[in-house]
């Protein structure tokens, strides 16, 4: 899905899958208990992240099963050498929000097809599939940072930073409290399963200085919310945005998404193998193998 990041300075183009929003200052967070192994079914929910997007495929008008080298796929996988009987359904769609989760699906209500089908928000359809599948969903992921920043964007001039930065308090805070609120209904349930928030990365080569603040903002608001539910964290930053070294930090952008080589911000496969990684470490999973 086509996004617009903000750089310093002037707007960019591009297709992004993170969000700029920030300047909340995280809970102190309680480690989840020790893991359970898998169960029966994983749920993979969330945004274009979690469909494994990249927007050449799109364009090309490949079906969602060509659309297999995401995270969730990588995991999913992994998981299966866990428990080789356990099942994928993935409901994540494309160009969803903390909004948007409790309103029809925009990806298939635009003509594009899902992973898993399903009518109605993504939020109802988790939650009537954990009803229905009681205490054999585990884990769940949510990758959902990655379209609230468009909304917020919009209310700001282009290329006005000063708007962002000062906006920034009041967005961070909305989104927490959306992303808490879909998070305590997913716990409610299902109490038992492990749930693993996936964090954001900075795609804003040459705005750096200014953005990665407000990413490590964003992602100590979602750390937070996770855990009021006893959730699992799963943060890319230091992967995707080491810092220290802009250099170093551009190389590992332009090799961890498409930005560089196709203008798309989404992750390459390479991208997407490491964010399997460290999602797969935030599992705590590997204590089971």
């Amino acid at each position: 899905m086509i996004r617009h990041l903000l750089r310093a300075g002037a707007a960019l183009a591009a297709l992004a899958v993170t969000v700029t929003v920030g300047s909340a200052t995280a809970a102190s967070a309680i480690p989840p208990p020790r893991p359970t192994p898998p169960k029966n079914y994983y749920l993979a929910l969330g945004d274009s992240v979690a469909y494994g997007f990249q927007t050449s495929k799109a364009l090309a008008g490949l079906p969602p099963d060509a659309f297999n080298t995401g995270y969730a796929d990588l995991f999913a996988a992994r998981l299966r050498q866990l428990r080789p009987q356990i099942a994928t359904v993935n409901y994540s769609c494309p160009g969803e929000s903390t909004t948007s989760f409790v309103l029809p699906c925009i990806w298939k209500t635009s003509g594009h097809a899902l992973h898993n089908d399903y009518s109605g928000s993504q939020l109802d359809a988790a939650l009537a599939f954990l009803v229905a599948h009681r205490g054999k969903v585990s884990p769940i992921t949510l990758s959902l940072n990655g379209n609230d920043i468009n909304d917020f964007l919009r209310t700001c001039p282009p290329g006005d930073l000063a708007c962002i930065q000062n906006g920034a308090p009041v967005a961070i805070a909305a989104y927490r409290a959306r992303l808490t609120s879909i998070l305590t209904r997913l716990r409610a349930a299902a109490p038992d399963a492990e749930i693993i928030v996936v964090g954001a990365y900075d795609p804003n080569i040459g705005a750096f200085a200014f953005a990665d603040p407000l990413f490590t903002q964003l992602n100590q608001a979602q750390q937070a919310a996770a855990a009021t539910v006893r959730a699992r964290f799963a943060d890319p930053f230091p992967v995707f945005n080491p810092q220290g070294d802009d250099a170093a930090e551009t190389t590992a952008i332009c090799t961890l998404t498409l930005l560089c080589t196709e203008g798309d911000g989404h992750p390459s496969d390479a991208g997407y193998r490491a964010l399997a990684d460290i999602v797969w470490a935030a599992s705590g999973y590997a204590a089971f193998q």
